[in-house]
């Protein structure tokens, strides 16, 4: 099995505010699949997408409460090309209302830090060279 795309559905309180901060952070945005309900942050043209969904408008697509900040459901992980991007993208997230939830972490041979957007869903930037794993 190959899938050929992933959008990622995540809600939101405020679809403006969101669509400044992941602006702010760099990505683009798909028109197409955005209006006042929703916007769709391209994360890798032609393959990953988050969209981010008012509240009202997310729960009409299932039939679970959503989940209020206060609990963790998932991770979110995102690979960017070099340590600095993670530092930059890190720093730019918090100046725009987001903040850290840990410490940067060094394995050698990939370094991670992380970050919750302004909703609270929790995202993992990473850098890392496969070609450094140690072998033992």
């Amino acid at each position: 099995m190959e899938i050929t795309d992933i959008y990622v559905n995540l809600p939101v309180k405020n679809v403006q505010k969101t669509r400044d901060f992941w602006t702010k952070l760099g990505f683009s945005i798909n028109e197409q699949f955005s209006d006042e309900k929703a916007i769709c942050v391209i994360m890798k043209e032609n393959h990953i997408y988050t969209m981010f969904l008012a509240e009202e408008f997310f729960q009409t697509f299932t039939d679970r409460p959503i989940a209020k900040g206060e609990t963790t459901q998932t991770l979110l992980a995102i690979g960017v090309n070099s340590r600095e991007k993670v530092d930059d993208m890190i720093k730019t997230a918090v100046d725009n209302g987001g903040s850290t939830y840990s410490e940067p972490r060094d394995h050698g041979w990939m370094y991670q830090h992380a970050f919750s957007d302004l909703d609270g869903h929790q995202w993992e930037v990473m850098f890392g060279d496969v070609s450094q794993i140690p072998t033992e």
